[in-house]
């Protein structure tokens, strides 16, 4: 009967033992939220000049006397507020990610940790990568393109809120695409995914690289073949370093 009772009663120790984890997870928040705070009202300084870079292949697509237009008091300084919030997070990510690695790291086996450091220095360096290349690559040709509606009594005149989100939404997509690889790797190690599996279901891919592009792109031929054409480069990317992981993996077990 005491034995019983001792069952069903709670341990001191595992609660003790949550709770010290809920208070751990308590200040690595309290210290990304500091840190993207400061970055972000550091960052309002220079909103302005940060939309104009972000605004640039716009610009340099629309006629000379073109540019954006506001159509609400409050459009501009909530899109200055949100780029700025975008920029303090990015430079605030090596905190936010070393925040996370702290809380993380006694959860993690040895095997585990050394692949830490380069998953997320890959990670950040694709999505970078797929970003600038959707700014300097894919945005003139897009641009260009939908500016060449324009007529004598047809002028393009985007507003401010509707080009920030339409930038902000393309950039993440591309660099969200260029994720490909990094996450393949990570499963090959783990042995959750084989190259011989993604190069049998390769024609599937190519369809489904025209597809994402369809949905996250313009609805321009130009625009979707410049996503497509990469996806299909990163996915026969992915099963090289599929092959190469699963072998490692094969050699370590």
């Amino acid at each position: 009967m005491s034995s019983n009772k001792a069952d069903n009663s709670t341990n001191p120790d595992r609660e003790m033992q949550l709770t010290d984890h809920l208070e751990e997870l308590r200040r690595r928040l309290i210290v990304v939220s500091v840190a993207i705070a400061v970055s972000t009202v550091g960052s309002y300084y220079f909103s302005e000049d940060l939309f104009r870079i972000l605004m640039a292949p716009l610009l340099v697509a629309m006629p000379t006397d073109g540019g954006l237009i506001f159509t609400g008091l409050t459009e501009t300084f909530f899109t200055y507020l949100k780029i700025s919030l975008l920029a303090g997070f990015f430079i605030a990510s090596p905190v936010v990610i070393f925040q996370i690695w702290r809380f993380s790291a006694p959860g993690l086996y040895a095997r585990e940790k050394r692949y830490v450091f380069p998953f997320v220095f890959s990670a950040t360096l694709f999505f970078v990568g797929g970003a600038l290349f959707g700014y300097f690559v894919v945005f003139p040709f897009g641009f260009k393109f939908f500016m060449g509606f324009a007529t004598d009594f047809i002028r393009p005149m985007p507003s401010v809120k509707e080009y920030f989100s339409f930038a902000v939404r393309m950039l993440f997509a591309f660099g969200v695409v260029f994720e490909l690889p990094v996450v393949t790797a990570f499963l090959a190690l783990f042995g959750l995914i084989r190259a011989q599996t993604l190069a049998s279901k390769r024609k599937y891919a190519v369809l489904g690289a025209f597809v994402v592009a369809a949905v996250l792109t313009p609805p321009d031929i130009v625009s979707q073949l410049m996503m497509a054409g990469p996806i299909i480069i990163l996915y026969e990317i992915s099963i090289i370093v599929a092959r190469i992981c699963g072998r490692k993996k094969v050699e370590e077990d």
